[in-house]
């Protein structure tokens, strides 16, 4: 059986499919919850900036990783070849059960935007037609990607532009207090950069995918910095426009905030594009979530922690097949019986464990490939990690506890039973 894909990926594809997971469905939602632990907008965006300093120590131990492990899979791969196979092992559990909870309420927030009355029933209909593009091929995938960045950037664009061309714009409000009850204080900021993070998690879909990207020890360094530097100006600017309308306390208590701010900056024929916008965010996400979590399955699977069949690849579209089948299988189930919408706060949890054992397997590298730079960048997005997800709401930590202590258990039973005690 054939296991090994196709390199057909170059620069500008791996930062599509980057900015295809990062600028999703997460900034048309993420800014409420963050502005309410927050309690200011000068901490909210001090909030973005730690989530994007944290986002870039990983995004640099990452790359390093990948461009000397060029295979699907991730941090399970460098996990497993850095520091032994329990780490690979609890990084690949925590990124395949977090985000395929991830992929199922992406799902339900398409459904909700186009069709609320019909949000699961739309939800399934999404997962089948991009599982079946994922099948088609990655440069399918990432073709559609292109498409899906290039109208979401455009239209945080016009809300950019709306909110900051409107006589409601008032910079005051950028440092204003929110008075919504938020915790504030450094525990606030803390706690809004951890909710925030989780959109910024997307450049992982670029190192799972290393070993469908062409001479990934050039394109990955250089994709994934560039991905993320993009998105933290798109944050940026639609943060301080939002800001700027709805200040802190609107900020926090708007269920879509960018409908709301274009509402409020006298635009209100632009909350239907938005809201058109946050659907067709959220299948880019959606798509982005389907490819990462099928290959770390893939590579899981290569090492018998997850059914073998589930390593097979197919020989014309050259994709993990069998991975992406079951992965579609699964998330259309969850999305068509549960709504996972407000419970995948551990999904944060899971992600922050999953980059600590990234930045925990770069220090392993030394400093010999990239000077006392990445030694440092790691030690620093390992602390980083470790200090948002203790952070981040009781409710999130215990929940995404919880899931590692499951996936340990079924670690030690297996291992148990291989050895046949």
């Amino acid at each position: 059986m054939e296991q090994e894909l196709k390199r057909t990926l170059g620069v500008s594809d791996a930062v599509v499919v980057g900015l295809g997971a990062m600028v999703g469905a997460g900034i048309f939602a993420a800014f409420g919850p963050a502005a309410r632990a927050a309690g200011t907008g000068g901490a909210l965006l001090a909030a973005l900036g730690v989530a994007a300093v944290v986002a870039y120590c990983n995004a640099h131990s990452s790359a390093r990783l990948a461009a000397r492990y060029p295979a699907s899979g991730g941090t399970y791969v460098y996990g497993r070849e850095r520091l032994g196979p329990f780490w690979g092992y609890l990084a690949g559990w925590a990124f395949v059960v977090g985000k395929t909870a991830s992929c199922a309420a992406m799902a339900l927030t398409v459904g909700a935007y186009l069709w609320p009355g019909q949000a699961q029933s739309v939800a399934v209909a999404a997962v089948v037609a991009l599982t079946a593009a994922n099948y088609g091929g990655v440069q399918k995938s990432a073709r559609i990607a292109r498409v899906i960045v290039a109208v979401v950037l455009a239209v945080l664009a016009g809300v950019v532009v709306a909110c900051l061309s409107s006589g409601a714009a008032d910079s005051a409000r950028l440092w204003a207090a929110g008075g919504t009850g938020g915790s504030g204080g450094p525990g606030g900021l803390l706690q809004a950069a951890g909710l925030l993070f989780f959109a910024f998690a997307g450049y992982a879909r670029i190192t799972t995918l290393g070993e469908e990207v062409r001479d990934p020890a050039r394109t990955i360094p250089r994709a994934v910095p560039l991905a993320l530097g993009i998105t933290l100006v798109v944050y940026a600017a639609v943060a301080a426009a939002v800001l700027s309308v709805l200040g802190a306390e609107g900020l926090a208590g708007a269920t879509a905030p960018l409908a709301d701010a274009v509402r409020a900056a006298g635009r209100p024929g632009l909350a239907p594009v938005v809201q058109a916008g946050a659907a067709l965010a959220a299948l880019g996400s959606l798509l982005a979530l389907v490819l990462g979590v099928s290959r770390t399955a893939l590579a899981m699977a290569r090492d018998g922690h997850l059914p073998r069949t589930l390593a097979a690849v197919h020989p014309r579209n050259q994709v993990p097949h069998h991975a992406e089948l079951a992965v579609g299988a699964v998330v259309a189930v969850l999305a068509a019986t549960v709504d996972l919408r407000g419970a995948i706060g551990f999904s944060s949890f899971g992600v922050l464990v999953y980059y600590a054992i990234a930045n925990a397997s770069a220090w392993t590298l030394g400093s010999h490939d990239s000077g006392v730079k990445g030694r440092a960048v790691a030690a620093a997005g390992l602390a980083g990690c470790v200090v948002l997800a203790c952070a981040l709401p009781l409710a999130s930590v215990v929940a995404g506890a919880g899931v590692l202590a499951l996936g340990v258990l079924v670690y030690l039973v297996r291992g148990r039973l291989r050895r046949g005690i």
